[in-house]
């Protein structure tokens, strides 16, 4: 199975049963995940050098505006999307096997956790996988801590407190926070901080 298929499998949000060929490459990639991100995270690395890396991470190209300070974990690597002017602080971890796609002008505060994999419920079952994507969309600030679950998409220009636990998708132009977060105003409201 190529990294091709594998992609196609885990967008469809197919249930992945554990030992199958699909868990497997799940398994193989995640090797070279981890060879890249201790590469990432061993040594100083210029912008450049940083973009290159993600570029051999992600099997994608990456934007010059793209901007991470390290450390970075991910353990797969290859259904992460990242567009224009996105900025990833240091410590965040992406598990991306259901799909990460984040939109332009993003900020992703310290230890960010993007959660895209669930297991399935019953005993026998508890080691399947069910892969689903997280979407952020245009200008969003995802605070330090944060962490996003599987399947939530939050809307351009929102804002997510630091802390919170994002189960749920967050409409545009939203400030949520809490945990579980909670939409709390518009962004458009004034007064205070997100506390």
């Amino acid at each position: 199975m190529d990294t091709e298929e594998f992609l196609n499998i885990l967008n469809n949000s197919e249930r992945i049963k554990a030992g199958s060929p699909i868990h497997l490459k799940m398994h193989e990639l995640s090797q070279e995940a981890l060879r890249i991100t201790a590469e990432i995270n061993s040594a100083y690395h210029t912008p450049d050098e940083l973009r290159s890396l993600m570029e051999q991470l992600t099997g994608q190209k990456i934007d010059e505006t793209f901007g991470l300070f390290p450390p970075f974990y991910t353990d797969c690597g290859k259904n992460i999307h990242i567009g224009k002017n996105v900025f990833i602080n240091a410590g965040c971890k992406f598990q991306d096997q259901g799909g990460i796609y984040i939109d332009d002008n993003c900020l992703i505060g310290h230890n960010v956790v993007l959660a895209t994999l669930n297991h399935g419920m019953l005993p026998d079952e508890r080691a399947d996988l069910l892969p689903k994507a997280i979407h952020i969309g245009k200008n969003v600030w995802i605070g330090s801590g944060a962490i996003i679950l599987s399947g939530v998409t939050i809307g351009d220009n929102a804002i997510i407190g630091a802390g919170s636990l994002v189960t749920k998708d967050i409409p545009e132009n939203m400030v949520a926070v809490g945990s579980p977060a909670k939409v709390i105003r518009s962004i458009f409201e004034t007064g205070g901080n997100l506390k």
